[in-house]
């Protein structure tokens, strides 16, 4: 396995057009456009294959955008408490909640906000199925299929050891006992045929317990909206899925919703040089886009050249690792200079914090059809300290 993870996305489409001067720096602009053109995409996907599609709130949670995901999506997916309330209050449809452990404090008010609760375990699943069942709520067990089709360890659930999902093989009709739904996510930012290999090594363990189901749910990672995606196939196999054994099958994409539909905005600071040219930038990994250092990735650049001026761009943080990557201009970057990462809709977004005392980024709306551009939020101070003390 490769130590860093493959850029899967990264075409520019409508943002080569856009000033970007026109927004403040940091930003996060997305395209409602791009947006709308992956969640039909998505609805087609549902619509011929019978599934129900849920939009993972953990990847892409810019409620902005709540009334456009309601019109082609049939819920939300959730991660607990705050994410389960959002899909509630502002996306409406179904919403499925998964958890690895749920606090006794929390678990009425989720179950009273969720249509589905997946478990992580047997002994969180008999703790607490009992009050989903009194309140009408139908009971899912997360399982690990026991099978790696991950390319960084760390974003694998199926690792050894790994924390997320039930292993089936420790399946037993006591465990599967009082459980409507088999929930299993071992996908990132991957294409159909990962799936098809996992569903192939799991099935025969799942047989006994198949036909006693309500529902499939194949989570997410499925980069359905990306140019070289088999949705055919897809397709194909989710209505096979119904058809065979019976039950209702629901996928939740998260980057597939917002793939390729933001950028962040940044602005260059300082260009000192130490063994080759640096830019000193008011985007940090850190603190916006964390994922370059946790995965580690490079996000691609908007524009960015073959040849010319490179230079190695950094954060204003105090962190030295504080890193984004060596990028390439035709020309000598000048304090001023505005750029723009593509892709950062998706996970960075949701990811942002405010190490060192670093501002985040503004969040802009853009039409890439109509050239209509609206400043959703912007942070200050406040937003810093409120959540210090």
């Amino acid at each position: 396995m490769s130590d860093m993870m493959a850029t899967q996305a990264g075409d520019p489409g409508a943002f080569r057009r856009l000033d970007l001067a026109r927004v403040p720096s940091p930003c996060f602009v997305v395209d409602e456009v791009a947006v709308e053109r992956n969640l039909k995409v998505l609805a087609d996907v549902g619509d011929r294959s019978g599934a129900h599609v849920l939009s993972a709130l953990k990847a892409f949670s810019m409620f902005a955008l709540a009334p456009l995901v309601r019109q082609y999506l049939g819920g939300t997916c959730a991660s607990g408490l705050f994410e389960a309330r959002l899909g509630r209050e502002e996306y409406g449809g179904e919403v499925a909640t998964f958890c690895a452990g749920y606090k006794e404090s929390e678990i009425d008010a989720i179950i009273a906000l969720s249509d589905h609760m997946i478990f992580n375990s047997p002994a969180q699943k008999a703790r607490f199925a009992p009050r989903c069942h009194a309140a009408g709520v139908s009971v899912g067990l997360r399982i690990n299929p026991e099978h790696s089709e991950g390319e960084i360890p760390k974003y694998d659930p199926a690792a050894p050891c790994s924390r997320l999902g039930t292993p089936v093989s420790q399946i037993t009709p006591e465990v599967m006992e009082g459980v409507e739904g088999i929930h299993m996510h071992t996908l990132c930012e991957q294409g159909v045929v990962p799936l098809l290999r996992t569903w192939a090594s799991v099935e025969f363990k799942l047989q006994p317990y198949l036909d006693r189901l309500k529902w499939l749910n194949f989570g997410g990672g499925h980069h359905i909206t990306r140019a070289d995606y088999d949705r055919d196939v897809l397709i194909a196999f989710l209505h096979s899925i119904r058809e065979r054994y019976g039950v209702e099958v629901y996928i939740e994409p998260g980057e597939a919703v917002a793939l390729d539909a933001g950028i962040l905005v940044g602005e260059v600071l300082d260009l000192p040089v130490n063994g080759m040219k640096l830019a000193i930038t008011d985007v940090s990994a850190t603190c916006h886009m964390p994922d370059v250092i946790e995965a580690p990735y490079r996000p691609a650049l908007l524009d960015e050249a073959e040849d010319g001026e490179t230079y190695r761009l950094g954060g204003p943080s105090c962190l030295a690792g504080d890193v984004i990557g060596d990028y390439t201009w035709n020309r000598p970057l000048r304090v001023g200079d505005r750029f723009a990462f593509l892709d950062q809709a998706h996970y960075s977004m949701v990811k942002t914090n405010t190490f060192n005392g670093v501002p985040l980024p503004a969040i802009a709306l853009w039409n890439s059809d109509t050239d209509a551009l609206r400043i959703i939020r912007e942070f200050g101070y406040d937003d810093f300290r409120e959540r210090l003390s």
